[in-house]
């Protein structure tokens, strides 16, 4: 059994840092509390909020259920071959930790990713992705637990439906299913992705023969330059998605703006990916703010809790970059952080 607790300070449980209350709180660290946990939402019709690092999450107000954190953990190795090791990692392992162990053991792949915050169960739910690579591409299954009938059941890759920063458990599965671990798939020979061109141009003669570990300390350098740390300034990291558009309205646009960067996506040739960044910082946002809450001076992606900003600040600050991007480039901005409760477009 696992009591929880009353009336729940969340600050420390969100990286925006914002001062909101669980009405209940509990953090199960194994399945049998996490049953437990799931049993106690049931009996007492409570909504339930399911959070892992806290670190992708707007918490828009006081949440009146159960809030649950996965604190599973544990690492092991499942098969290995010459070229290749399958991997499982428990949902509440540290991501950036997975990364450094996987590295200190010599499975290559996941370098890439080093740094982004949260922990393992995220990463599938979110298909995170940094410097030219997608986890996605590296999952073999994952491990869930069904929230109503309490049966664990292994997905493959292909049964999660990953998409751009979008997978199956942020849609349709989203309230039924909870991640208890991922198998991942990785390299046991040196093979680095230095496509990215930001990522080449932190490297020695741009990423031409870098090892996993060059890649590994020069994706922490670029992000530790650019990002800032959520236990420094609390922040969810990259707050919007890179809006995809059609090819065509591409080509509008660079008729108006020559300058606006695209990049192709090979599974989609008549898509272009546009950085958000780019549309926010030309239209004027890098640096402003709505009250406690502000665009990241060095990074025009995040936003940032500059003085003690309030759930309402960031709504509004969010909503305002949306509102002027799409005046401006009539391209609509998605944000990529989670919202509790749920966010809805004002366009």
């Amino acid at each position: 059994m696992i009591t929880p607790q009353e009336n729940f300070d969340l600050q420390s449980y969100n990286s925006f840092g914002l001062r909101v209350h669980a009405r209940f709180f509990c953090a199960a660290q194994s399945l049998a509390q996490l049953k437990s946990a799931l049993d106690f939402a049931k009996q007492n019709a409570l909504p339930l909020l399911v959070i892992g690092g806290g670190s992708n999450l707007l918490l828009r107000e006081d949440f009146p259920g159960l809030v649950l954190q996965i604190a599973l953990r544990g690492i092991e190795t499942v098969a290995e071959d010459e070229g290749s090791v399958t991997v499982k990692a428990a949902s509440g392992e540290n991501w950036h930790q997975f990364v450094c162990h996987c590295l200190q053991h010599e499975y290559f792949g996941l370098e890439n990713l080093a740094l982004i915050p949260g922990n393992v169960g995220a990463a599938p739910i979110q298909n995170i992705g940094a410097y030219g690579v997608e986890v996605k591409d590296f999952i073999d299954e994952v491990t869930v637990l069904d929230i109503a009938t309490g049966d664990v059941q292994v997905m493959s890759a292909a049964q999660c439906e990953f998409a751009y920063r979008d997978s199956i458990f942020k849609g349709r599965l989203r309230a039924h299913k909870i991640v208890l671990s991922v198998s991942f798939t990785l390299h046991r020979k040196t093979q680095v992705n230095c496509s990215y061109q930001g990522l080449a141009q932190a490297l020695p003669n741009n990423g031409a023969n870098a090892s996993p570990q060059e890649v590994f300390a020069a994706v922490c350098k670029v992000r530790r330059e650019k990002l800032p740390d959520p236990v420094q300034l609390g922040n969810a990291g990259s707050f919007f998605k890179n809006p995809i558009i059609s090819r065509q309205v591409y080509t509008d646009l660079q008729a108006k703006w020559p300058e606006i960067p695209g990049f192709e996506i090979p599974q989609a040739p008549q898509s272009i990916k546009v950085p958000a960044a780019w549309l926010i910082d030309q239209a004027g946002w890098k640096g402003k703010g709505r009250g406690g809450a502000q665009v990241y001076e060095q990074q025009a992606l995040v936003i940032v809790n500059r003085h003690e900003a309030s759930p309402q600040d960031i709504e509004a600050l969010a909503n305002a970059i949306i509102d002027s991007v799409w005046q401006r480039y009539q391209v609509r901005l998605e944000p990529e952080v989670q919202w509790v409760p749920a966010f809805e477009s004002t366009q």
